[in-house]
């Protein structure tokens, strides 16, 4: 796979572009409309400038790295594709109607994937032209850095598919988990209830945010607390996928914190739009509540 085509310029598409050009692919980078795609690139290309800031990329090395990244208006250069990604905001009507257009262009041999974070693949496969040839590969974000991917066949995915595309993913440099097709797959089926309860804890006034994530951080080990990582991931994200887990299994221990949906209603959707469960207009992030 030499020619992969990513729709979807927001913070994973371009993470997964500036990953795929960076192991020297070409890319082909899309969105609602060719602004926001060359929005995208633009922000690939900031995001280099810090590295180059750092020392982490010479100026060449940059350069050529935006060079194999090609923005596009629609979809019908992605019949050269050899892989499609779909990487679209975590509502699967929006995704099946990215898959029922790039399935009219999808070559007999490329293969149709999308990175969602919980939406099962069996079901949205039905929106490609061949199940067989559709598959989940979730990106963690930010994805340049984070050095996990999720490879995920639907019932009906081929094993050639799941070949290919754990072998595509371990040629970013990234290590695979494999999961079977089940609601939240492996990583969000154990972490998201885990924020979601942070937010019952939070909502119930055991805690106040600060303790909540210093007790995570010093008492689990782990680099950031539950509602900090919220914040980074997109309390909407967040909602979404655990609503997914609810309306998929029926299991009411994937129930919403309704302080986490009362967040969402606010607008407050963390870092991306300067205030979550912190506020971050300031220097350092203070807690909102």
């Amino acid at each position: 796979m030499r020619n992969i085509a990513v729709i979807g310029a927001g913070q994973m598409g371009t993470g997964i572009a500036q990953t795929i050009a960076a192991n020297g692919m070409q890319v082909m980078l899309t969105d609602v409309d060719l602004p926001r795609a060359e929005a995208g690139k633009l922000a690939i290309e900031k995001a280099l400038a810090k590295l180059m800031g750092r020392g982490k990329i010479e100026a060449a090395e940059a350069e050529a790295l935006l060079a194999r990244i090609t923005t596009v208006a629609d979809y019908a250069p992605f019949a050269d594709a050899d892989l499609i990604i779909e990487a679209a905001t975590e509502r699967e009507e929006i995704k099946n109607a990215i898959f029922d257009q790039a399935g009219k262009v999808l070559n007999s041999a490329a293969v149709l994937a999308s990175n969602t974070s919980s939406i099962p693949i069996t079901r949205m496969a039905n929106h490609s032209p061949d199940p067989a040839r559709f598959i989940g590969l979730h990106f963690f974000n930010p994805v340049p850095v984070m050095g996990l991917i999720e490879v995920i066949p639907g019932l009906a995915t081929a094993q050639d598919t799941t070949d290919r595309i754990t072998a595509f993913a371990r040629g970013l440099g990234k290590e695979v988990v494999l999961s079977q097709d089940e609601p939240g797959f492996v990583v969000n089926r154990i972490l998201l209830p885990m924020i979601n309860e942070a937010v019952f804890v939070l909502g119930q006034s055991t805690a106040g945010i600060e303790d909540i994530d210093k007790g995570c951080r010093l008492g689990l080990n782990h680099p950031m607390g539950p509602l900090q990582l919220a914040d980074f991931v997109g309390l909407d994200t967040c909602l979404d996928i655990i609503n997914v887990l609810y309306t998929t299994t029926r299991d009411s221990k994937y129930r919403a914190a309704p302080l986490l949906v009362k967040y969402v209603e606010a607008g407050w959707l963390g870092r991306k739009t300067g205030r979550g469960f912190y506020d971050y207009s300031g220097e350092v992030p203070v807690p909102t509540r």
